[in-house]
This record gives C-alpha cells, sequence and structure tokens, in this order.
C-alpha cells in the first residue's frame, strides 16, 4: 500500500489528518505538482485524472480523490468515528462535509486556482472573472457557519468529524488565496480549537 501526498495542496491534507486522527501510518511518496509532477506519465498511469492524492493497493487497485480514500479507511478501522455512526448521525456529516465541499472548500479553491500567480502554469485558463465570483460565496459560506456554530462545539454536531477536516483544511487554505476572513467570532473559536489537535499538523 502506498499514499501518494503533495504537502502543499489542500486535498491531500484532508486525507494526512483523517489519517492522524484514526492513528494510522501510511507508505507515502511524494509528488511536487508545482514541478507538475502529477503530470508525468508515471502518475498519470496512476490516476488518469492526473489529481492529488492517490492510494494504490496491494492488489494494485487504485482510491483516487481524498473523500474516498478516508471512507476507505473509516470502513478498515471505525474507530475513532470520523463520519458519524447510526443512520442520523452518518447522514448528518455526510450533509455537511457535502456543503463544507461544495460551498466552501470549491469556491475558495477557485479563488486561489483562478488568481494565484503560482498557478499560471497549472490552471489553464485561468479566469480571474471565475475567482473574483466566487468571493462573495466565501464570505456568505462563512456568515452561514457561523450562526451554525453559536449552538455547537462542532461542524455536524458534538463530535471531530469529517466535515471539520475539510472546513478547516478550507479555512486555512483562505491564507495563500488571499482571501480574509470576516468577523466571525463562532468559526473563529471553532477553527482554534480544531486547529490545536495534534492532527491538524498533518
Amino acid at each position: 500500500m502506498k499514499l501518494y501526498d503533495s504537502k502543499m495542496a489542500p486535498n491531500p491534507r484532508r486525507t494526512r489528518i483523517f489519517l492522524a486522527e484514526k492513528g494510522i501510518s501510511v507508505p507515502t511518496e511524494q509528488v511536487d505538482m508545482m514541478a507538475k509532477e502529477h503530470f508525468t506519465a508515471e502518475y498519470t498511469a496512476i490516476n488518469p485524472l492526473q489529481r492529488m492524492p492517490a492510494l494504490l493497493l496491494d492488489d494494485g487497485t487504485v482510491i483516487a480523490e481524498s473523500i474516498a480514500i478516508c471512507r476507505y479507511f473509516e470502513a478498515l478501522q471505525p474507530e475513532p468515528p470520523l463520519f458519524g455512526t447510526g443512520a442520523q448521525e452518518i447522514a448528518l456529516v455526510e450533509m455537511w462535509q457535502r456543503r463544507a465541499e461544495n460551498n466552501f472548500f470549491a469556491p475558495v479553491a477557485a479563488v486561489f486556482r483562478h488568481l494565484h500567480p503560482a498557478m499560471k502554469e497549472l490552471e489553464v485558463p485561468q479566469v480571474p472573472a471565475w475567482a473574483e465570483a466566487n468571493r462573495p460565496r466565501v464570505t456568505w459560506f462563512l456568515d452561514f457557519i457561523d450562526r451554525e456554530l453559536a449552538n455547537r462545539e462542532f461542524i455536524a454536531g458534538n463530535r471531530f468529524s469529517m466535515a471539520d477536516i475539510t472546513m478547516l483544511v478550507a479555512v486555512d487554505f483562505m491564507k495563500p488565496s488571499r482571501l480574509q476572513m470576516p468577523d466571525a467570532a463562532n468559526v473563529k473559536r471553532w477553527h482554534a480549537a480544531v486547529s490545536a489537535r495534534p492532527s491538524a499538523k498533518a
């Protein structure tokens, strides 16, 4: 088994945080995306979509997409549960994970990919207007989640979950995306708490 990882990219970080929370150690191989190593023939043979991360199993099966990789390990090692337990909690974690990914992580990434100079050769073509269109979406979702966090400790309820991992990585990705955090006291309280977890350093 081998995890193809990229230290500077947000999606591989989601997987690393998840594995750290589980206490799972997996052999890794670093792929330098800024050097375009994910475009090489060798990595394309692993993941034809040329995206990170990817998990190569011992039987040759490749699981790509960070959430799919995390679900694989959740099934192998259910404790601690990061996708919830029982029908209701599992559904709520799924709901909030998808909300965080679609309404926040994706807009933050769009701003970075379509405006940051370092992405000029990787995001072709860059569409600055698309980046600007996503800026208000970032602020809107942070305002929305700030109101939600007034009533609970974590994104999906009273237990740390995959939804928190996605949200943490996306909030941290605001800095390289040059996005400002609005006056969101509950989000800041939550962010300080989850950032203090040892897994956040993964």
